[in-house]
């Protein structure tokens, strides 16, 4: 089963805050290129998957939120093929009272924004969060949001930053947004140190370069097990990213550049990550189970994919 572990829901980009809406009205100025997260958009994107994460947001400092309720009521309208994560803002008044409200409405996993929210991951309100996470054994994902507006705190997306915070709370499973772009190879680091640190490929899946270098690090430094599929719902659909995802060695054929062996890219779409993180799987309606297989769009193997891949010498880190 496929696990679409990163899309957005929104009645209008304002929820994202104004200074948000303003980029994407900037970036994209034509009509039929203005970025929309509907709910009807959203049921017939996650047509190739069997479940997908629907997660909130909350800046204060932004002026964003993505309330629990709208998570909440998109779960309620699809309850065998969604999961929600409330977006929890630390700064945001009571930040554990909000958790309490969030799994008291179904939500399943926390979803929060350092560099958006304007809070250092190990700030104490934050801390308090995590520690509430950790006792309620549900998923923390860390969203890198330095870029979504000019009033964010790109510092504060280092997933380096996060050490703390996992030594801190070995039995926590975080989960960081887009491999810790542009951050990549600390976020490898991190995955590399912490079993409990995974990473989505959310930002990245649009960009071929960057996932196809961020896939060969995490391969090399053997932590590709703790990588997870998304798509970033409505910037790239899963059907889309799947089919990045399958022909990113495309870029380096009839190169001596490396690939990512094909066995790899499919254990990342396939992955049961709501085992992974420990989310309990929706359960199945009896149309789901009538329901045929989602196509994956899996392109036939090409002579890239089943050249033998290159072989590479491992010495053990003594700081690993």
């Amino acid at each position: 089963m496929i696990v679409d572990l990163h899309t957005r829901i929104w009645t209008s980009p304002a929820q994202l805050g104004e200074s948000v809406a303003e980029q994407f009205r900037r970036r994209r100025t034509e009509p039929w290129e203005q970025t929309t997260g509907s709910a009807e958009q959203h049921a017939e994107a996650m047509d190739p998957v069997g479940v997908a994460a629907v997660l909130g947001f909350e800046s204060t400092l932004l002026g964003a939120k993505i309330d629990h309720e709208q998570v909440a009521n998109e779960v309620t309208a699809h309850p065998s093929s969604r999961v929600g994560f409330a977006g929890i803002d630390p700064n945001a008044g009571h930040p554990v009272r909000s958790l309490e409200e969030a799994l008291n409405a179904g939500l399943v996993g926390v979803t929060v924004c350092p560099a958006a929210a304007g809070f250092h991951p190990t700030d104490t309100r934050a801390m308090e969060l995590f520690e509430a996470c950790q006792s309620h054994r549900i998923p923390v994902h860390i969203e890198s949001s330095g870029r979504l507006a000019r009033q964010a705190r790109l510092e504060f997306d280092q997933p380096v930053l996060l050490d703390e915070v996992a030594r801190e709370f070995p039995d926590l499973k975080l989960v960081l947004g887009s491999l810790g772009d542009p951050w990549v190879d600390q976020g490898v680091a991190l995955l590399a140190k912490h079993p409990t640190v995974y990473a989505d490929l959310a930002g990245l899946v649009s960009q071929p370069w960057r996932l196809l270098s961020s896939l060969l690090s995490a391969f090399h430094h053997q932590v590709i097990d703790q990588v997870l599929f998304a798509s970033n719902f409505p910037f790239c659909d899963p059907a889309q990213a799947i089919k990045n995802m399958y022909s990113v060695n495309t870029v380096t054929q009839g190169t001596n550049l490396p690939s990512v062996p094909r066995e790899q890219l499919r254990s990342i779409v396939e992955r049961d990550t709501l085992s992974v993180l420990g989310i309990p799987a929706p359960p199945a309606s009896a149309e789901d189970k009538n329901k045929p297989k989602a196509q994956t769009d899996e392109p036939a193997p090409t002579e890239e994919d089943t050249a033998e891949a290159p072989t590479y010498e491992v010495v053990e880190d003594p700081a690993r």
